[in-house]
């Protein structure tokens, strides 16, 4: 799966999860942990697994550090206090229970942390489902195949294209070549073209997630906004409830169209099912909700902003 994130340097809102500057020795607590679960997530395999498979994989990887990093936090900021015979000790008080706010915001620090620092996990998070039913039994068009993917990730377009393009003469009816031809003529700014090769890939495969996704996503390179917008909504109709829908919608109204209140209205429902499901996609939507919280502050539009979080069931407390 292809997916467009914009970085955002901002800082997160009420309910993000990073320390104050005076808690050095919690942010070195939080780097160790946070680089422990990147080297449990090397031992993932994503091969002929779904999306919902590896986000468990990847949450298993960064529950394994969340109770060593609350104790090492809670020791390094616990107050001291005096014993009976005049010595120091440490008194904490830990909730380790997963359904507790201090677990649950431990795990958003960590998988926070990992999703700016931590390539792999966002490796992850970009894998779709795919199906060994879908991949062609000619030998010749799964070689011009994986030539068209090799030249891809070498960002040879010019040479993807043209195996690709081999690769459908041998089977017209490859839909991942066809998806991929796509991303391709995409790349080297052929946008009719990879439309048109997606809008292929849909004729063979109604439900085909990658040219669901990427035709949005081509039409706002197209500048063609409503119908980018229109193209999420066609994706929703045949995958109804899915984040990318909804992340992708805000993420037009936000960055194009500059409508905050209806960007901040997708970018929530994208941010609670990203949540529910344990995707690392959760960070990229906290951004963007933290930027719109700082443009809308901007604007006087405080009240407005806590409607729209208490609309989609947010809580800031």
């Amino acid at each position: 799966m292809i997916k467009k994130r914009i970085p955002l340097a901002v800082s997160f809102f009420i309910f993000s999860l990073t320390f104050s500057q005076k808690e050095i020795s919690s942010g070195k607590i939080l780097k160790e942990a946070s680089e422990k679960s990147c080297q449990c997530l090397d031992t993932i395999s994503a091969y002929n697994k779904t999306k919902d498979a590896i986000n468990k994989e990847v949450s298993s990887c960064i529950n394994d550090q969340v109770l060593p990093y609350l104790l090492a936090k809670s020791l390094s900021d616990s107050t001291k206090e005096t014993d009976a015979k005049g010595k120091d000790k440490k008194q904490i008080n830990l909730n380790i229970s997963p359904e507790s706010k201090e677990y649950k915001y431990a795990y958003y620090d960590i998988e926070s942390y990992m999703m700016s620092n931590c390539d792999r996990i966002r490796d992850l998070a970009d894998v779709v489902e795919k199906h060994d039913d879908s991949m062609p039994k000619n030998k010749d068009a799964l070689s011009f195949y994986e030539a068209g993917i090799a030249a891809s990730g070498k960002e040879n377009w010019t040479e993807a294209i043209k195996n690709y393009k081999l690769a459908l003469e041998k089977d017209p009816k490859f839909s991942y070549a066809w998806d991929n031809l796509g991303i391709s003529y995409r790349r080297t700014g052929e946008y009719d073209n990879a439309l048109s090769a997606y809008k292929k890939s849909l004729e063979i495969n109604p439900k085909g997630k990658m040219a669901l996704q990427n035709i949005p996503i081509t039409y706002v390179y197209k500048k063609e906004y409503q119908k980018a917008i229109d193209a999420y909504l066609d994706f929703d109709r045949v995958y109804p409830g899915d984040a990318e829908v909804y992340y992708g919608i805000g993420h037009v109204y936000y960055n194009n169209l500059k409508d905050s209140e209806k960007a901040l209205d997708y970018i929530c429902k994208a941010y609670l099912i990203y949540t529910r499901q344990k995707s690392p996609y959760r960070s990229d939507a906290e951004a963007i909700i933290s930027a719109i919280y700082k443009d809308m502050k901007a604007k006087g539009k405080i009240e407005k902003f806590n409607e729209i979080l208490k609309n989609n069931k947010i809580d800031l407390n």
